[in-house]
């Protein structure tokens, strides 16, 4: 490709930076020209993601000239909640760079200007069109991603009551800091329900319900946030129960509500919402975790009895769920063909 999209990542050491860098490196548009991190600048970046040993030769920088003279076409912030932030507050960017923020800083509408920047809410199966135009993305949660793709056809359709939602989630999901629930000792043959009713990706999956179903809530109850104007009651909630599981990476979600709809009529409406959607897959075999893990894909799979409905959403949590995502967005933004670099394969054993 004659031109490429050149690429800065800021705070390449973690999780998300170490696989937004294993698929940048192969994919065929991507030039990488620095990757940052204030504690290993000067090392190669294999020496902190092995995984990438003879994928590249780059090194960590603790410079960031580029920014400032338009040496880069996007930058990738893989930074921790409220860094983002902080970052574009205190860093002087040349405007013609666009950005993706991985952190949630910038998810909410009321939260999604910084400076001169607005951001939009990086869900492609919701906004891909606002995307494809988009200067600066804000990157989905992981959990977030996992629940929405599972209920955006109901919320499509007007559809969407009560909601109750359990999921299980890896341990990368808490990122590379180390912490008591996240050694080994601690994970091995393990679970633990953990932010109950409360996890921070909440306000994200309402307010893009909303966008959809404009009869269901925009916020938690017992926020701030008014959703229903003129009108005092709710048509619904997500009562969110997220676990942690003893593997590393995945997130596996399944949401139960009331539905009239008959299963064949239903699977219909899923497969017609993700019918240009690459991602997304519906299936009527009973899904697991394998079949996600290390790609971009989501997979459905839907189960009723009676008027009770169940949604079984899978992810990856590093790709779908974060990393992966991004180059999503990336492909997008730049009018490259979707699926660009992110055609990957699970490993089933």
């Amino acid at each position: 490709m004659a031109n490429k999209i050149n690429i800065g990542i800021i705070g390449g050491a973690g999780y998300t930076g170490g696989e937004l860098l294993r698929i940048l490196v192969n994919h065929p548009a991507a030039e990488i020209v620095f990757v940052n991190s204030k504690t290993h600048a000067g090392k190669a970046v294999h020496f902190v993601h092995p995984d990438l040993t003879g994928e590249t030769d780059i090194q960590f920088t603790g410079e960031l000239h580029p920014l400032m003279d338009g040496g880069v076409d996007l930058l990738f912030l893989c930074v921790g909640h409220g860094e983002a932030e902080k970052f574009l507050s205190s860093t002087s960017i040349d405007e013609k760079i666009k950005i993706i923020d991985l952190s949630q800083d910038f998810r909410l509408k009321e939260q999604s200007v910084s400076g001169k920047r607005s951001f939009i809410y990086g869900l492609p199966e919701l906004n891909r069109e606002k995307i494809r135009t988009a200067n600066n993305i804000a990157n989905p949660g992981c959990f977030a991603t996992s629940i929405q793709l599972g209920l955006l056809p109901l919320a499509g359709a007007g559809l969407l009551g009560e909601v109750y939602t359990t999921g299980i989630t890896g341990s990368t999901g808490a990122g590379q800091s180390l912490t008591a629930t996240s050694q080994f000792s601690w994970r091995a043959n393990n679970i633990q329900a953990y932010k109950t009713l409360t996890h921070q990706h909440l306000n994200e999956i309402y307010q893009s319900l909303h966008q959809l179903q404009n009869n269901f809530p925009a916020s938690p109850s017992g926020t701030s946030r008014s959703f229903l104007e003129g009108d005092g009651g709710r048509t619904g909630d997500i009562n969110f129960v997220p676990w942690r599981g003893d593997f590393t990476r995945g997130i596996f979600i399944s949401s139960q509500l009331k539905c009239d709809l008959g299963l064949d009529k239903l699977n219909e409406l899923y497969k017609a919402y993700y019918n240009n959607h690459p991602f997304v897959t519906i299936t009527k075999e009973r899904v697991f975790l394998k079949q996600v893990v290390n790609t971009n894909k989501c997979i459905i799979q839907l189960e009723k009895q009676e008027n009770n409905l169940v949604v079984h959403a899978v992810i990856d949590n590093l790709l779908k769920g974060a990393s992966g995502q991004a180059v999503q967005n990336m492909n997008l933004m730049f009018g490259l063909g979707e699926t660009a670099g992110l055609k990957l394969k699970a490993t089933g054993f």
